[in-house]
């Protein structure tokens, strides 16, 4: 089958968005109903915290300070958590320490999809790296080991995350995301044009997919990063 803007579906997603990855498992439910005619997924950067410091900051103390309080963070996890015991996926606050900065996360995605290699292994393993092992994923280190995992050679992974242009390729990208004026993450885009945003159910978005048609948002990241 040729491969055409109508045939790729981009998910613009942000490393540390807990809707996405949730979204992630429901498309890829989506997917299988629709078989053969399944588009191709190309993943697109957004980032919900680009003010975040290189480095991070201890999460307890970043969403304190965003959502006014610790429970209410810890409401809002509690929500993801069940939603993710819905298709398989074992939310471990407890183990996220830190808030990263998801800019390099977002240039190893890019830096698979340049090297030709499939970019879901090394979507799924940021994923599974943050949100179950409570691993930071603004770390080169673990950014290596994660693209190792994908058969992205470890070396080659740590010297593109200090690559300016790679850098620059991921800003350029994530501009054009804003160009669609989002209101969260994950959001989906077909033949150029958003047609639904949030983690919708597979059922849905199947529906969605085929017939090129829009809906409101599901749960998602909000632009000021708060999901909800």
């Amino acid at each position: 089958m040729q491969v055409t803007n109508e045939n790729i579906l981009e998910v613009v997603s942000d490393s540390i968005c807990p809707w996405c990855y949730v979204g992630k498992r429901r498309l890829e439910g989506a997917l299988k109903l629709l078989g053969p005619a399944a588009p191709r997924v190309v993943w697109k950067p957004f980032q919900l915290n680009p003010g975040m410091p290189v480095e991070g900051m201890d999460r307890r103390e970043y969403r304190s300070r965003k959502f006014g309080s610790w429970e209410r963070s810890q409401q809002l996890d509690a929500r993801v958590h069940a939603a993710g015991k819905e298709v398989g996926i074992e939310f471990a606050h407890d183990k996220m320490l830190r808030t990263p900065n998801t800019l390099a996360s977002h240039k190893l995605i890019l830096f698979a999809s340049q090297a030709g290699r499939p970019t879901d292994p090394v979507v799924e393993g940021i994923f599974r790296a943050y949100f179950v092992e409570g691993r930071d994923i603004g770390n080169a280190e673990v950014l290596g080991e994660i693209g190792a995992s994908a058969g992205l050679p470890k070396e080659d992974v740590i010297r593109a995350l200090s690559d300016d242009e790679l850098g620059r390729a991921v800003l350029l990208e994530e501009k054009r995301s804003h160009s669609f004026a989002l209101n969260g993450v994950p959001t989906f885009v077909l033949g150029g044009i958003p047609f639904t945003s949030g983690a919708q159910p597979k059922e849905l978005l199947a529906s969605l997919i085929a017939q090129h048609t829009q809906a409101p948002a599901g749960p998602s990241c909000d632009l000021d990063g708060e999901c909800k």
